[in-house]
């Protein structure tokens, strides 16, 4: 199987963004056709657990994030992998309620954003989420 994986690198190119390959259709990796054959479950799980993994990381930037309940840690790496971290490090009142521990304010600061105009219902369900600390 290596080596008829090397073939297939060296024969199909390698590529990490998607493209149209020479007759239109929208390829990726090593000739993975998206078009026509799509992900199947387990990769959208694989490619997902890794985003997961990526916002957990970006998450551990924040020195107040150890110490938030799963409920609450999950609203905020909802919002990494929404908004990524640039944009998210914007709400700067929201980062400092949730330093201070405010999670009333925290989640106000949320709602009054423009996110929160573009997601509808998700950020009411998250904002409710952080505020209680409890799943919704």
């Amino acid at each position: 199987m290596d080596k008829l994986i090397k073939m297939l690198r060296h024969h199909e190119g390698v590529r990490h963004k998607p493209y149209k390959d020479t007759v239109g259709k929208l390829t990726i990796g090593v000739g993975r056709n998206l078009d026509d054959n799509g992900l199947s479950d387990d990769e959208i799980d694989y490619l997902l657990r890794n985003d997961i993994n990526r916002c957990m990381s970006e998450a551990m930037t924040y020195d107040w994030f150890k110490d938030l309940n799963d409920a609450r840690r999950a609203v905020v790496l909802s919002l990494l992998f929404n908004l990524g971290k640039p944009r998210y490090d914007k709400f700067v009142k929201h980062h400092e309620a949730m330093a201070d521990g405010h999670m009333l304010i925290a989640s106000r600061e949320l709602l009054d954003s423009r996110w929160a105009k573009q997601v509808g219902n998700r950020a009411q369900e998250m904002a409710k989420q952080l505020e209680t600390g409890e799943w919704q």
